[in-house]
């Protein structure tokens, strides 16, 4: 039988696929902005200012405090047991030390002032030249410093621990205010005792230069003396005590700052105490300069002059 024209073959050959589609070229990758060097320079600026800040931020910390503090002065209740023992602790507690560094310095001062002015023929002038390096500068500067490194310390160590253990807050917790209870009392009571320690350190340290000038290298008693009142006045006494004022001061609120604010455990507490003392000391001498400057200016001891 032969196939009609109508019917389509069997074997047709398939199409050829069609050729793969060429691939879009890759998009251009969009290009960095350059925000890294704005920010590295803004770091940078702020870590060049971060002692600055931290400086001001310490200021203003201290400058709250006492705020604080003082604001409950002239309020009740009126804890005097508190004040007492914190003079107590501050005052008698570094008697001994004060009185111990006051003879030293006075003997070692004179015993140098006799030697330097002999040479001249004057070493009777070393009574008054020491008692007055005695009474404006070493009694307040020296006391200060003793003060720092036995209150100061101990007043941070306290405070910090309370602070550590969630005694302060206890406090809170009671309607206690942790300023009128804990630093008020410190802060007065430093006020009051450093010049007395002050004046103290000045008499056994004239006692010391009495005994190492006069007892040791033989100079005159008479003139010893004489000078002494010549060139020491009333005056140079009372600057002392004022300077002493400020310091008792500053080495009480810095102690109470760093005991109040400690954090971190006992590791914490630590930090604290060393910062107590190192700040006080620093700054007990950088302030001795601006306080002396001022005192002379107002209460002169020595007059005339070209």
């Amino acid at each position: 039988m032969s196939t009609t024209g109508d019917e389509e073959p069997t074997n047709v050959a398939p199409a050829p696929a069609p050729p793969p589609a060429a691939t879009p070229p890759p998009a251009a990758e969009p290009e960095p902005k350059n925000d890294g060097v704005g920010k590295a320079v803004a770091k940078g600026v702020k870590d060049a200012f971060a002692p600055a800040y931290h400086f001001l931020d310490m200021i203003g910390g201290h400058l709250i405090m006492i705020g604080k503090a003082l604001a409950w002065l002239p309020r009740r209740p009126f804890r005097g047991q508190t004040f007492l023992e914190a003079a107590e602790y501050i005052g008698f507690g570094s008697l001994p030390i004060v009185l111990l560094v006051g003879a030293a310095t006075g003997m070692v001062l004179s015993l140098q002032s006799v030697n330097a002015f002999r040479q001249f023929g004057l070493e009777s002038f070393a009574g008054g030249t020491t008692g007055k390096a005695i009474a404006l500068e070493l009694g307040p500067v020296l006391t200060s410093l003793m003060l720092a490194g036995r209150a100061g310390a101990g007043i941070a160590t306290e405070l910090g621990t309370m602070r550590i253990t969630e005694q302060i807050d206890a406090l809170e917790s009671m309607a206690v205010n942790p300023h009128q209870y804990l630093v008020l009392p410190r802060i007065i009571a430093a006020m009051i005792v450093t010049p007395i320690l002050a004046l103290l350190f000045f008499v056994i340290g004239m006692g010391g230069a009495y005994v190492s000038a006069v007892l040791i290298e033989h100079v005159d008693q008479g003139q010893w003396i004489a000078n002494l009142r010549d060139i020491v006045h009333t005056m140079d006494v009372v600057q002392g005590f004022i300077k002493a004022i400020f310091f008792g001061f500053l080495v009480a609120t810095v102690g109470c700052y760093q005991g109040y604010h400690a954090t971190g455990g006992g590791r914490g507490v630590g930090i604290g105490t060393t910062r107590a003392v190192v700040i006080a000391s620093v700054t007990t001498v950088v302030m001795d300069y601006f306080l002396s400057d001022i005192l002379l200016t107002l209460f002169p001891t020595v007059h005339g002059g070209p």
